[in-house]
């Protein structure tokens, strides 16, 4: 069936799928690094309690059945091993079966560690990998062209991301609309990276035009996608600009570049006169069926989108095959951040020696300057910073943390930039306390080095010692 197949999207096929392996193996690396103070038999939010509570049909995972760190270990290895080998290429030398089988394998680990990642996975862009692995799954490998249906399902996902964010922007804050929210995001904003400051610093009639751009890009720009070309590569050239600015203005973990791996499929890239066989027929039947599934699945994501009650990153099913995506419905004016410190006196006292914990992304030391962390995910990090918004975010893990550090735990030690305690000393007291940051001005920057100023607001959890179960603030 020649209306089946598009050859002239080979190569854009072919980067998608490398791109997507590199963000897969991003994805595992993450896992196999933070894992055991998160989610490990000893950490923060275990998972073997997690599943005692939670079915397995409401949240499929291999770690239903069986659950222990080497197991997590493994799968988390196995991903990292199968990203790569999809990275250098190794379904294309597979017959178009077993090239499959081969892209369903990441899809299916990466799912059984989101279903029980909980609080620490709740972000819109572990749903957003899974449903581009999926879709990833069945564009076939060099023994078949491109199949359109596929091709249309990754530009329809790719809308759903881009047209979602822009009308939860439009619903949700009233800066969006005024042009003023960039005002206050690049300071606000989770994690901010190297080049944050100076976004932060830019005239704010070149912020209005950001976030008038953003809306164009979002609620526009997502309809061309289906036009013919050159009009639909334009629509994807647009949006992966957008997204590489978004890179450059702050960490979000690989969203933007996932995005940007979207984007791909829709280039019409040269590709010289490369044809290949014919598709067999089982392939065009699984592949229908697939395409029929994501179309049926795409019922309430739809809904969702216009309705006035719109919410973001949401999964309609256990498996994320269709999800809805958005993001920052609404933007802080104020940043607000947790310091946590220890001391070792017997007696905690407001002038003892109290110490500060550094953590690798998320605002500490005034004068540290952020670094670039994405698309890697830190994701105690991120939490830290909805944590500071309202210690409700905080309630399930936070008094897990200082028990933690108090015991001197060597993973979750590994999550943080550096302790201020040497090994074999761990504190005997640690507390939190809530400060509100501000970038610095130009002036100050040269006066003091310093590209933040903060400001003590008060005290988010008192002086916390083993002797008793620490209580989540």
């Amino acid at each position: 069936m020649d209306w089946f197949t598009a050859p002239e999207y080979w190569l854009s096929r072919l980067l998608f799928q490398r791109a997507l392996a590199g963000v897969y193996l991003v994805a595992f690396l993450t896992a196999v690094l933070q894992f055991r103070a998160l989610l490990g038999e000893r950490g923060m939010l275990p998972v073997p309690r997690y599943v005692e509570r939670v079915p397995f049909r409401a949240a499929p995972s291999l770690f239903q059945w069986r659950y222990s760190d080497r197991l997590f270990a493994g799968c988390a290895w196995a991903g990292c091993a199968v990203s790569a080998a999809l990275l250098a290429g190794l379904d294309g030398l597979l017959p178009l079966w077993a090239g499959m089988l081969l892209w369903l394998v990441p899809w299916a680990l990466y799912l059984s560690i989101v279903n029980v990642g909980q609080t620490w996975y709740s972000f819109g862009w572990e749903s957003l990998l899974l449903e581009t692995g999926f879709l990833a799954v069945f564009l076939g490998n060099d023994e078949v062209d491109p199949p359109v249906v596929v091709l249309f399902l990754v530009r329809w996902l790719l809308f759903r991301v881009e047209f979602g964010a822009g009308l939860i922007k439009m619903r949700g804050d009233a800066c969006w609309r005024k042009l003023t929210c960039l005002y206050h995001h690049h300071e606000t904003q989770p994690m901010p990276g190297p080049l944050s400051w100076f976004f932060h610093h830019l005239p704010r009639p070149l912020h209005q035009v950001e976030a008038a751009a953003n809306h164009l890009t979002q609620l526009v720009v997502p309809f061309l996608l289906f036009a013919p070309q050159p009009v639909a590569t334009a629509a994807a050239s647009l949006m992966i600009l957008t997204q590489l600015w978004l890179i450059l203005s702050g960490n979000f973990a690989w969203l933007n570049w996932i995005t940007v791996v979207l984007a791909v499929p829709a280039l019409d890239l040269p590709t010289g006169h490369r044809r290949s066989a014919g598709p067999p027929l089982w392939y065009e039947v699984v592949v229908l069926a697939a395409a029929a599934l994501i179309v049926l699945l795409s019922y309430h994501p739809v809904v969702n989108m216009v309705s006035r009650r719109q919410v973001m990153n949401r999964s309609f099913d256990p498996l994320h095959l269709v999800n809805t995506y958005g993001a920052f419905g609404s933007v802080s004016r104020i940043r607000y951040e947790v310091v946590v410190e220890g001391t070792r006196d017997d007696v905690p006292r407001e002038d003892s020696d109290w110490r500060e914990y550094e953590f690798k992304g998320k605002p500490g030391d005034p004068r540290r300057w952020p670094r670039q962390f994405a698309p890697c995910h830190l994701r105690l990090d991120w939490l830290m910073w909805f944590a500071a918004l309202s210690p409700a975010y905080a309630g399930p893990w936070f008094g897990a943390l200082v028990e933690r550090l108090l015991e001197e735990d060597r993973d979750t030690l590994r999550l943080l930039r550096r302790s201020p305690f040497p090994p074999g000393e761990p504190p005997r007291y640690v507390r939190a306390r809530l400060f509100r940051y501000r970038y610095t001005t130009w002036r100050e920057l040269r006066e003091t080095g310093a590209c933040w100023d903060r400001t003590y607001v008060r005290e988010y959890l008192p002086p916390t010692r083993l002797t008793a179960t620490v209580q989540a603030p």
